[in-house]
C-alpha cells in the first residue's frame, strides 16, 4: 500500500506556476501571469490550476480542447519554499510518490535527479542539500507532447494508435486523448511529496503474502511477511514483528529479526480456523488488520485470506478461462474500468466509492482496471476489498508497440516492482495482465512488417512482467495480454481459446452477429451511447444541436462513430424524428445491444465463463461505451446490464435442434431453429420450480401456453425446450413470447422474446398511465401498461440535473404496473418527472 510514515513531511502548501517554455500559440493573457506565477496545488496538475487562476475556460466544455492544446506543448514548473530545521533525524530523504512524468527536480538550485516515469515513486538522500531556514524546491516538466515526439524522432516511431506518440514516455496513455478520451496531456505533481527525516531504520517495503491450507472441520491461514529495511547508518541486526487483528477480535502476533548486514526478512503467521475472504455473492469478505514494526519504524494495512488461481486448460472446444478464488470457479459479471477523470488529482474516495457502488448495484462482480490508464489507487483497491468487488489489473501498456531499450526496460522493471508490492496486500486483486491488445495488434494489425524485426514490448510481457510477478508475490495468476489465446500458432483473439475482445460488433457488424459467437470468456465489449441529455448539453452547444455539429463531434471521438450509430440502430428502431429522438433512439439501442450479447453469451454457460462489459465509466462528457457517464448519470444500458447480470437469469434464446444438426454440412454451423429456455443460475443454491410460458398478444390475450418443469444446479445453468405450439409466432408483429417463474421468490426475472424488432412491431405509442405523486425528496411515478410498454425509462436529469431514477428499462406487460422513484434535490414538480418518461414505443 502507499503508507505514509509518520516521519513524512507533506511539501503540499505555497507552491506557484510558471511556464518555462510558452508556445508561440498560447493566449497572450496568460503569459504575463505564467511569468511571474500562479498559485498550484500540490498534489494537483497544471490545467487545474491554470483554470482556477481563470486563464483557461472549462477544458471539457464546447470545443476547449482543441484551443487549449498549447499546454501540452509547455514546458511546466513547480515552485515552493518551505522552512526547515535539523530535528536531529540521521536521515533527511525528499520523497516524490508521484511526477507526471518527465522531470528535473531541484532543490536549492541543486538538480537532484531528472524523472521518467508518473507510475513510480522516487526518494532521494538530501541530507548535504537541505539548509536550516528557508529552502526552495522545484519541479521542471518537459512539455509531454514535444517531448514524446522528439524521443519517437530520436530513435524511431513504434506503431501505436490515436495522434501522439504516447508509447514514448511511462504517462497514463489515455491523458494524450483515445476514442473515449480528451486529449489533455499535460504536467503536474499528482501524488504526496515531502520530507522524510528518520533515524536508525525505516521500512522500504512490505509484502504481506497470503495462502490458505485445509485441514480436517475447516481452514487455517498462512501470512507470509515479506519485510525490506533501510539503516540509516550500520549493519545491526533489527528486531522485527508483525501483530495480525482478527476480525472476531483476537491478536497473532510473530517476532523475529532481521540479520546483521541484512536487509530482508521473512515472518510467517499462522491463523488457525481463519475466515475466508470471497467475492460478493459468494461468501463474507473478513479482513485481517496487519502491523510490522522493525525498529521503532512501523507499517499497517489490511489483507483477506483466500486462493486465487487461472484455469487455462485444454477442453474439447478449445480453451478454458476460469477464475477460481478458493477453489471455487467464479462466473464473472465485469466491466471494463478507465480513469473516472481526465484529471486523476480529481478523483477521490468518495468519487471511487461511487463508481464501485454503481457498479455492485448492477450486479458486476469484476472491474477490469485498462492498460491505457493506471495502476489504480489504493482506495479503490480498499473498497474493493471491503465489498467483494475482484480487480483485475493491466499493466500499463495499451495498443502499442514499446521500446524494450534502456532507459525503458529499466523504467518499466522499477514501476512495475513497486505497483505488485504496493498492491499485494489486497485480496480483491485476482490477475495481473500484461497488456491491453497488443499481441493481437503484432497479429493482426498489421505490425510485424512495419516493426522490421524491431522489438515491440514482448519481452516485458512474456519474460519480466511475469517473472517480477512470480518473484514478488506468487499467490496471483499472470496472462500475457488482453485477449490471448494460451497457446502458440494461435490468433490472440480466438474466441475458442481464453479471452476474446469482441469489435466487430460496433465497427462493422450488427450487434446480432453476437449470437454467433461461442467465446469462452469475452473480456471486451460494447456499443456506443451518448451520455445523459443533462451532460450532454452542458458540454456540447451547437445551435441547433445536432448529431454532427461541430461541437458534437468533439465529444465523439469513435472512428465515424455518430454514422456508427445512426448504422447501428437500423433495422431495430425507426429513424428518429428529432435531436431529443435522436438522443433516446441511441441510448435505447445501445442497451438492447448490450443486453441482447450478455444474455447470450451468459446462455453458453459452463462454456462461457465471463464477459466484462467496455466500459463502466466515462472521464469527462462523451459519447462512448459507457454505462455511468461524467456526470455519474446511469444511461439506460446500465439498467439493462443490472438485469442482465442478475445472479439468477431466465433468458429465452435460439438453439439449433437436432434436426438442424444433423442436416448441416461437415464442419458448418446448423442454424438455430428451436427456441430454449435457459436458466442462469449464479447463486450457491440450486433451483427446482416450474416456470410458465405464453405467447401472447399485446393487450395480453393468450395465445398459448405450457408449464415447464426447471432444474438449475448451484453456479450452474440449465436449458428447457419450449413446446413449440408455444414458440411459433402467428403474427410476429403483435406478439411476445413470456416465460414467467411461477414461485415470484425464485429470484428469476420474467424472461421475454419478440418476433420482430421494435420498427417492425404494432406497439401502441402511447401505452402508458401514469400518476406522479411527491414524496419525500423527490416523487413516485406509478405506470400502468395499457398495452405492452417496452423500456419504460424516466429522464429525469431533464427536470433536474441531479435528479436519479431508481428504475429504468422496465418492460410492462398488459395491466401490469411498476413504480419508479425519482431521487430530486431541486424538488422539481413529479408532473415534470410523468412528461420526461420514454418507452420504445413512443419512437413509432
Amino acid at each position: 500500500m502507499t503508507y505514509l510514515p509518520s516521519t513524512f513531511r507533506a511539501l503540499h502548501e505555497g507552491w506557484t506556476l510558471t511556464a518555462a517554455d510558452l508556445p508561440a500559440d498560447a493566449p497572450e493573457v496568460a503569459a504575463a501571469p505564467l511569468a511571474t506565477g500562479i498559485p498550484a496545488a500540490v498534489p494537483g496538475e497544471a490545467h487545474l490550476d491554470l483554470r482556477r487562476a481563470g486563464l483557461i475556460a472549462d477544458p471539457f466544455d464546447g470545443d476547449n480542447e482543441s484551443a487549449q492544446q498549447w499546454i501540452g506543448d509547455t514546458a511546466w514548473r513547480f515552485t515552493t519554499d518551505f522552512d526547515w530545521n535539523d530535528d536531529g533525524s540521521a536521515r533527511h530523504d525528499l520523497v516524490a510518490h508521484g511526477l507526471d512524468t518527465v522531470a528535473a527536480v531541484e532543490l536549492n538550485g541543486n538538480e537532484i535527479w531528472r524523472t521518467e516515469n508518473m507510475h513510480r515513486s522516487y526518494r532521494w538522500d538530501v541530507r548535504h542539500l537541505l539548509r536550516e531556514g528557508e529552502n526552495t524546491l522545484a519541479v521542471t516538466f518537459a512539455a509531454p507532447v514535444p517531448e514524446a515526439q522528439a524521443r519517437a524522432d530520436r530513435d524511431g516511431a513504434l506503431p501505436r494508435v490515436n495522434h501522439h506518440e504516447y508509447n514514448q514516455i511511462r504517462k497514463m496513455a489515455c491523458s494524450f486523448g483515445w476514442d473515449w478520451g480528451i486529449d489533455v496531456a499535460g504536467a503536474g505533481i499528482w501524488k504526496p511529496i515531502g520530507i522524510d527525516s528518520w533515524s536508525g531504520v525505516r521500512i522500504a517495503s512490505v509484502r504481506p503474502l497470503v495462502d490458505v491450507v485445509d485441514r480436517d472441520g475447516g481452514h487455517d491461514g498462512v501470512l507470509t511477511v515479506h519485510v525490506d529495511i533501510e539503516r540509516a547508518e550500520g549493519n545491526a541486526a533489527v528486531d522485527l514483528s508483525v501483530t495480525v487483528a482478527c476480525p472476531d477480535g483476537g491478536t497473532l502476533r510473530v517476532p523475529g529479526v532481521v540479520a546483521a548486514g541484512a536487509t530482508t526478512a521473512v515472518l510467517t503467521v499462522l491463523v488457525p480456523d481463519v475466515q475466508r475472504w470471497w467475492p460478493v455473492g459468494y461468501g463474507e469478505q473478513p479482513l485481517y488488520e496487519v502491523e510490522v514494526e522493525a525498529g521503532a519504524a512501523g507499517w499497517c494495512g489490511r489483507v483477506g485470506f483466500r486462493t486465487v488461481e487461472l484455469d487455462t486448460g485444454p477442453d474439447d472446444a478449445g480453451s478454458r478461462f476460469v477464475l477460481k478464488v478458493n477453489g471455487e470457479a467464479i462466473l464473472v459479471r465485469g466491466v471494463n474500468w478507465i480513469p473516472d477523470h481526465a484529471f486523476l488529482t480529481e478523483i477521490d474516495r468518495d468519487r471511487y466509492a461511487r463508481r464501485v457502488a454503481d457498479a455492485l448495484e448492477a450486479n458486476v462482480n469484476l472491474l477490469r482496471v485498462w492498460g491505457g490508464g493506471i495502476y489504480e489507487s489504493d482506495d479503490l483497491y480498499d473498497l474493493a476489498d471491503e465489498r467483494g468487488l475482484l480487480m483485475w489489473q493491466d499493466f500499463p501498456f495499451a495498443c502499442a508497440a514499446y521500446s524494450e531499450d534502456e532507459p525503458m526496460r529499466a523504467e518499466v522493471e522499477a514501476e512495475a516492482r513497486e505497483n505488485v508490492t504496493r498492491l499485494s496486500p489486497h485480496p480483491s486483486l485476482v490477475l495481473w495482465n500484461g497488456n491491453n491488445e497488443i499481441h493481437a495488434a503484432w497479429a493482426g494489425w498489421g505490425w510485424a512488417g512495419r516493426l522490421n524485426g524491431r522489438p515491440w514490448g514482448d519481452a516485458y510481457y512474456s519474460d519480466l512482467l511475469p517473472r517480477l510477478v512470480a518473484e514478488l508475490d506468487g499467490t496471483r495468476p499472470y496472462t500475457p495480454s488482453s485477449p490471448f489465446s494460451f497457446g502458440d500458432y494461435r490468433d490472440p483473439d480466438d474466441p475458442r481459446y481464453g479471452s476474446v475482445h469482441i469489435w466487430d460488433v460496433w465497427n462493422r457488424e450488427d450487434y446480432t452477429m453476437y449470437a454467433k459467437y461461442r467465446p469462452r470468456f469475452v473480456a471486451e465489449f460494447g456499443f456506443q451511447a451518448p451520455p445523459a441529455w443533462s451532460t450532454l448539453v452542458s458540454a456540447v452547444h451547437d445551435e441547433p444541436l445536432d448529431p454532427f455539429g461541430a461541437e458534437m463531434s468533439v465529444h465523439q471521438k469513435a472512428n465515424l462513430g455518430n454514422a456508427k450509430l445512426q448504422r447501428g440502430w437500423q433495422g431495430h428502431l425507426p429513424d428518429p424524428e428529432s435531436i431529443e429522438d435522436w438522443h433516446w433512439t441511441t441510448q435505447l439501442n445501445q442497451a438492447h445491444a448490450i443486453r441482447f450479447g450478455v444474455e447470450h453469451f451468459r446462455s453458453l454457460s459452463p462454456h462461457n465463463t465471463g464477459t466484462i462489459l467496455w466500459q463502466l465509466n466515462d472521464n469527462w462528457p462523451v459519447v462512448s461505451w459507457a454505462a455511468v457517464d461524467y456526470n455519474e448519470h446511469r444511461k439506460p444500458l446500465w439498467h439493462a446490464l443490472r438485469d442482465a447480470y442478475a445472479p439468477r437469469l431466465a433468458t429465452l434464446q435460439l438453439r439449433a435442434s437436432d434436426r438442424a444438426r444433423s442436416g448441416a454440412w461437415e464442419g458448418t454451423e446448423p442454424e438455430p431453429d428451436a427456441l430454449v429456455l435457459v436458466l442462469v443460475n449464479d447463486t450457491g443454491e440450486p433451483y427446482a420450480g416450474t416456470f410458465t410460458i405464453t405467447r401472447e398478444a399485446f393487450d395480453r390475450t393468450v395465445l398459448a401456453k405450457a408449464v415447464v418443469e426447471a432444474r438449475a444446479p448451484a453456479r450452474g445453468a440449465a436449458t428447457i425446450t419450449v413446446p413449440a405450439e408455444v414458440a411459433a409466432f402467428d403474427d410476429p408483429r403483435a406478439e411476445v413470447i413470456a416465460a414467467v417463474p411461477d414461485d415470484s421468490d425464485a429470484g428469476f426475472a420474467t424472461a421475454l422474446r419478440y418476433g420482430a424488432e421494435v420498427v417492425d412491431q404494432i406497439l401502441d405509442p402511447s401505452p402508458l398511465l401514469v400518476e406522479a405523486v411527491a414524496s419525500d425528496g423527490g416523487c413516485v411515478l406509478h405506470v400502468t401498461a395499457a398495452s405492452l410498454a417496452r423500456d419504460v425509462f424516466c429522464h429525469a436529469d431533464t427536470v433536474d440535473p441531479l435528479a436519479r431514477a431508481d428504475r429504468g428499462m422496465v418492460t410492462l406487460l398488459a395491466g401490469q404496473s411498476a413504480a419508479i422513484r425519482i431521487e430530486s434535490p431541486a424538488g422539481s414538480d413529479p408532473q415534470d418527472f410523468a412528461a420526461a418518461l420514454r418507452c420504445a414505443n413512443d419512437l413509432l
